[in-house]
């Protein structure tokens, strides 16, 4: 449930805290004041986008943050261990989303900044806000198998069969594939096998065009580069006086003071230097030699020269021809047309296989997909009757309801084609609830299906906006009651013009605007015992007085004995 809501340069909220009470929660004021600007708020918790021109002040950063109770063992508490967003205390949730000046927006959760899409898993597990606009959803097919699986407790068995038609459409999908590719193939096998053939015949090495064009230009180049690598070698041990020979004099003549003269310089290090000045000698030596070898090894063989261009053609050629940019990708090549061609040869045992497969697959899936459909059904007449019973009272007593649902082929969802059909009235065919209800009706029914799923699901809180419109009198304190009821497992907020409802509030909260000498600002304050009577009184007669602070007393009166009976009866 929701333990406080913090807003601030939002729309006309300058600043703006709430902590509404675990039971039902009243919010009233004026048309205009600023409630449904409180829920826009709120829905950017709910990963809901942004419209930045919302900011009280482009200036200023944009914050609503709300502190949440969660049950540990919850849901919620398993998708924040899994992202690593547990908090200091398993028993809460801290929900912040921030629009920045300039245009950017952030979201976190428990002081930690995540993506839209996890702040949006989280938060509508926490609240259900529902509006008026909401009420269209219940003609929506997908929002009606949506209630029937929440009812039947299908959570589960929707994850298993989700995973089945996924494996069942990819098996189908890489058989519908290669079937495709088996029937181009076909139709191309003789010109496949005869660019395979002429690959073949190539004799492809990897890296083989790369080498080749190294050696190429190493015979091209051959008498100039062996006339610098003799330039190397002179210097080194082929001239009179070469390097080596000098370098073997030093060392001698080193050894020769080490020789003479060791014992009495001991610190001169004769000897230490020339087995250093040994070592750098021997180094120029194995220079000298690879240098020698190098060129040795150069020979401008004009036969070797030609050998090299004509396969250095054949190579270009196909590698124009086929788009590669190298041998290796005439051999990638080479290699797919191999594999066409074994597919070809063995074609029927390929596609009976993924066949078999895929046949496997749906029946796996088909089997899920019947089991969520008997309990659908069951779960379908339930909730039939249950919606029968509890709207009576509302105003409703010759209501009908019936849900079928219809086989169709698998889909994401299972097997099924549900459908929601009313009848409001004595001898009226059951039609769809949107070519029959009025909006008042639309708004009861919706009002009961909240009802019913309130006690079968772990959401913390949910928010009824106006939900009471377009009704009066003995309806809508029978609304407001059963209002109440959901209110004794879930957290209810409620925003109403109703006096009726307001009662019926454990906690009352009043908006209102308030203007200073630039601006005007949405407030929000919570009512004492005095201040409920009189903004009662307001709702009854639009004007205070004794006449009708007696009748919000009265009103108040039948609110506190009708919660203590729905508290008893809890019990």
């Amino acid at each position: 449930m929701i333990r406080s809501l913090h807003i601030s340069n939002y729309a006309l909220i300058d600043l703006l805290d709430l902590e509404p009470a675990p039971g039902f929660n009243i919010i009233t004021g004026e048309t205009g004041a600023g409630k449904s600007i409180m829920l826009g708020a709120l829905g950017l918790l709910l990963g809901e986008r942004a419209d930045l021109r919302a900011m009280r002040s482009a200036d200023v950063r944009c914050v609503v943050e709300a502190h949440f109770d969660i049950s540990p063992a919850s849901e919620i508490e398993a998708i924040l261990r899994e992202n690593d967003l547990t908090g200091d205390d398993a028993a809460s949730v801290i929900l912040r989303r921030e629009l920045l000046p300039g245009g950017r927006s952030r979201a976190f959760i428990n002081d930690t900044p995540v993506t839209l899409p996890l702040l949006r898993r989280v938060g509508t597990r926490l609240v259900d806000i529902h509006s008026q606009h909401q009420n269209l959803l219940l003609a929506d097919t997908d929002y009606q198998l949506e209630i029937i699986d929440t009812l039947a407790g299908n959570d589960a068995l929707r994850r298993e069969y989700d995973e089945a038609f996924g494996a069942y459409r990819s098996a189908l999908k890489k058989y519908t594939a290669t079937r495709e590719m088996i029937r181009r193939n076909k139709a191309d096998e003789e010109f496949i096998a005869y660019q395979f053939g002429q690959l073949e015949k190539m004799n492809l090495v990897p890296g083989e065009t790369e080498a080749l064009e190294a050696e190429r230009d190493m015979l091209v180049n051959a008498t100039g580069i062996r006339d610098r690598l003799d330039a190397v070698t002179g210097p080194l041990a082929d001239d009179d006086g070469d390097a080596l020979g000098a370098l073997r004099r030093a060392v001698d003549a080193l050894e020769s003071l080490a020789a003479d003269y060791g014992e009495e310089n001991a610190d001169a290090g004769w000897h230490d230097l020339a087995e250093r000045l040994e070592s750098a000698r021997l180094e120029v030596a194995d220079i000298a030699a690879t240098v020698a070898d190098k060129a040795e090894g150069l020979d401008a063989d004009p036969a070797r020269l030609d050998e090299i261009e004509r396969r250095l053609s054949q190579l270009y050629s196909l590698q124009s021809k086929h788009h590669a940019d190298n041998a290796d990708g005439l051999i990638a090549l080479y290699d797919k047309l191999g594999a066409q061609l074994a597919a070809l040869a063995d074609a029927d045992t390929i596609l009976g296989r993924l066949e078999t497969d895929a046949r496997r697959a749906k029946k796996a899936a088909v089997a899920l997909a019947m089991k969520l459909s008997e309990r659908r059904a069951a779960a379908a007449a339930a909730f039939a009757a249950e919606l029968r019973a509890k709207a009576s009272p509302l105003g409703m007593p010759n209501l009908r309801c019936e849900i079928t649902l219809t086989r169709t082929r698998l889909s994401s969802t299972g097997a099924d084609q549900i459908q929601f059909l009313f009848a409001f009235n004595k001898n009226q065919t059951l039609t769809p609830v949107g070519a029959t209800a009025s909006g008042g009706e639309i708004s009861r029914l919706m009002l009961t299906v909240k009802s019913i799923l309130a006690s079968r699901m772990a959401l913390p809180t949910i928010i009824f906006d106006e939900v009471d419109t377009g009704v009066s009198g003995d309806i809508a304190n029978r609304m407001a009651d059963m209002m109440a009821q959901i209110s004794r497992s879930i957290q209810v907020l409620t925003i109403t013009h109703l006096p009726g409802v307001a009662a019926m509030g454990e906690r009352h909260f009043k908006v209102f605007k308030q203007d200073d000498e630039s601006s005007t600002s949405t407030r929000v304050a919570l009512l004492d015992a005095q201040g409920r009577r009189r903004e009662l009184a307001v709702m009854l007669a639009g004007e205070v007085d004794e006449a009708s602070l007696g009748a919000a007393d009265a009103l108040l009166t039948k609110a506190a004995d009708k919660l203590k009976e729905l508290t008893d009866n809890g019990k």
